[in-house]
Parts: structure tokens; C-alpha cells; sequence
């Protein structure tokens, strides 16, 4: 099986996978347990994160991510979003395709998209015009949404050690920042926006059903990205 043998990765060079999904999908695991296994297959692998990636980024991700800032509109949240990934673009992502490494996001303007736009408000088209000036032609090759509902969702989020971001004396919170923070239903909503882009967009999505054990959603992922890539 095309699973089993780690040389398939050997052509994803020059690829740009995105892993998304809302909080509590384990994407971050996956693209962990990804990334490792890819570089042991002997590919070079660019690994980046939304927000941040980079210095500039970090220091973005701080503002957007802090529990004061209550205030924030999602317009704001859009243009910092943004300035974060159009920095990371041009100076991570772009000179990594470029060498013909394989670059693994964590998160992506699909983020933007799904929080901001569906559960936010922002208008679809007004994203992805401003998209389009801070990725400068950067497109995934594929993107994985690791799909939760939200009572899996949660139980992961309280299950697990808060990360504080900058603050730790910010007070007691079942979660880590100030989107995690947000009620049950604008979360719906993000879910229902990533499920949104994949049905308009087939051929640049996968949707994987993340509710099951971590082995279970690793193979899943896997079966998709030889589908479409290998």
C-alpha cells in the first residue's frame, strides 16, 4: 500500500499543505506527526504557523490572541490576520516553495475565512480581495479541514493543559486565548464555514473526520493527500 512505503512523500517537494480546522480538531498533531514523518522519508520540510511564523507575526499573534483585547472588531481581526500572513508569505513560505521544500501550514487564509468571515461577518469577497494582496500568488496545494462537532470539540479544549500565550497571571479560562474564549455558537459557525469552503472549492480541500483516535485520523489524512497529490 502506497501508506506503507514513506517514498510517495518524496514527491510533495515544491507543495504547500495547509492543516485547519477549528480549535480542538488536532491539526496540530497531525501536522506534527506529518511533518516528522516526511522529513525522515528524506524531504525538506518548512513548518509554519497562523498566526505568527515569523518575528514580525509573533508579535501579532500576541495582540490578536490576548484576553484584553475584548474590543477587537472582526475587521481588525482580518487586517492583522493578514499582515501577519502576508509577512510570513514573503518570508518563509515563498523562498521555501521556491527551493522546492515541502511547507506545512498550520492554519491558513482558510482560517481567515471560517472565523472571521463566516462566524465574523466579514463579507466573503472583501477577505479574499485583501487575500490576494498578502499572499502575492502564495496558494495551497491542498487544504485539510480536520472536522469536529462541537461536543468533541470542547471535551479536547477542557481536557487539555491550558497554553497561555503572554500573561499568565490573565485570570482562570477553561481555554487558552481570546477566540478560544468565544461561545458555542460562533464556533458552529466557524465549522459551518469550513465546511462551506470545501464544498465550493472540491478540488483544493479535503475534509477529514477528525472525531476518531489520532492513528484513525493520521490514516484518513494520509488517503487523502496520496488522493490528491501522490
Amino acid at each position: 500500500m502506497p501508506t506503507e512505503d514513506p517514498n510517495w512523500m518524496q514527491t510533495l517537494g515544491g507543495r504547500f499543505l495547509v492543516f485547519d480546522g477549528p480549535d480542538g480538531s488536532g491539526k496540530s498533531t497531525q501536522l506534527d506527526r506529518f511533518a516528522v514523518a516526511a522529513e525522515q522519508a528524506g524531504v525538506s520540510v518548512c513548518r509554519v504557523r497562523e498566526p505568527g511564523g515569523t518575528p514580525i507575526g509573533e508579535a501579532i499573534r500576541d495582540v490578536l490572541l490576548d484576553r484584553e483585547h475584548e474590543a477587537m472588531t472582526a475587521a481588525t481581526e482580518v487586517m492583522l490576520y493578514m499582515a501577519s500572513r502576508a509577512q510570513l508569505c514573503a518570508q518563509e513560505i515563498a523562498p521555501a516553495l521556491a527551493r522546492g521544500e515541502l511547507v506545512l501550514a498550520d492554519r491558513f487564509l482558510s482560517s481567515t475565512l471560517a472565523y472571521q468571515g463566516t462566524a465574523g461577518g466579514i463579507a466573503f469577497e472583501d477577505i479574499v480581495a485583501v487575500g490576494r494582496v498578502a499572499l502575492r500568488g502564495v496558494e495551497p496545494s491542498l487544504t485539510l479541514i480536520f472536522d469536529v462537532d462541537e461536543r468533541t470539540r470542547t471535551a479536547r479544549l477542557t481536557g487539555a493543559p491550558v497554553r497561555r500565550r503572554s500573561k499568565p497571571d490573565a485570570g482562570p479560562s477553561l481555554f487558552a486565548d481570546r477566540i478560544e474564549d468565544k461561545d458555542a455558537e460562533f464556533h458552529a459557525r466557524v465549522r459551518q464555514g469550513y465546511l462551506e469552503q470545501a464544498e465550493r472549492w472540491p478540488e483544493r480541500y479535503a475534509v477529514i473526520d477528525a472525531r476518531g483516535e489520532a492513528d484513525d485520523v493520521y490514516a484518513l489524512a494520509i488517503a487523502s493527500i496520496i488522493e490528491r497529490l501522490g
